[in-house]
């Protein structure tokens, strides 16, 4: 029984934690919206998402750490808990980094409208792809798709190296138009650390399947 119970209690871990990835990813899609729509009603939404997401993983996290201290799990349950604060962290820093665009955007609601340089619409789209899909590799333990979100890294930081060299480009032949390209600089890096995040949560759950800690590895191949 006592084994039985200690299971419930994982899978409600789980439900938790999709639950704060739900408020995540409607922070990331609701922010991109706000910014290509020039919406404060949606900038208002993020900031209140913001507050739900913060209180989210404050209960995520004293269960998870609750589960450590009364159950004492080993091996691959206890990899797994690991896991899930680690990708409860990611998640909270999803929505700061929504809330980031947010603030972008509130800032160029002040300015005149320009036509940029930058596709925000396609970054926020696969940003928020890559969330979903380490996610998934979550939900089905599966560790090559997880695999597969590390591997799509690569292709949002292309798109943020040519959204910084297209819009410093625009700056210089459109000097009066600085403040609004600067702003759109700052959302494009928003994004990219959104899937920076999203890569982070594949790299746990490779750590949770197979107990291997691929992101040390990673950091080592790029020295």
């Amino acid at each position: 029984m006592p084994r039985i119970h200690f299971q419930i209690q994982l899978a409600e871990l789980k439900d938790k934690l999709l639950a704060m990835a739900a408020l995540s990813l409607t922070a990331v899609d609701s922010a991109v919206d706000a910014y290509l729509q020039r919406d404060k009603g949606l900038c208002k939404y993020v900031k209140q998402n913001e507050r739900a997401i913060d209180t989210a993983q404050r209960e995520l996290d004293e269960m998870a750490y609750d589960l450590l201290a009364k159950e004492q799990p080993m091996a691959i349950d206890l990899r797994f808990i690991l896991a899930v604060i680690k990708i409860n962290s990611d998640l909270e820093r999803i929505g700061d980094q929504s809330m980031g665009i947010v603030r972008r955007t509130r800032e160029m609601l002040k300015l005149d409208a320009v036509d940029l340089p930058v596709d925000i619409a396609s970054m926020g789209e696969f940003a928020g792809r890559m969330i979903r899909t380490a996610l998934q590799s979550f939900l089905e333990g599966d560790a090559q798709l997880a695999n597969s979100v590390r591997e799509m890294d690569d292709e949002i930081d292309h798109m943020n190296r040519r959204a910084l060299d297209d819009l410093l480009k625009f700056i210089a032949e459109q000097p009066g138009c600085t403040q609004q390209a600067m702003r759109a600089i700052l959302v494009a890096k928003n994004l990219e650390r959104i899937a920076d995040h999203a890569a982070n949560i594949a790299t746990d759950v490779i750590f949770w399947i197979r107990g291997a800690d691929v992101r040390h590895q990673m950091s080592m191949a790029e020295e």
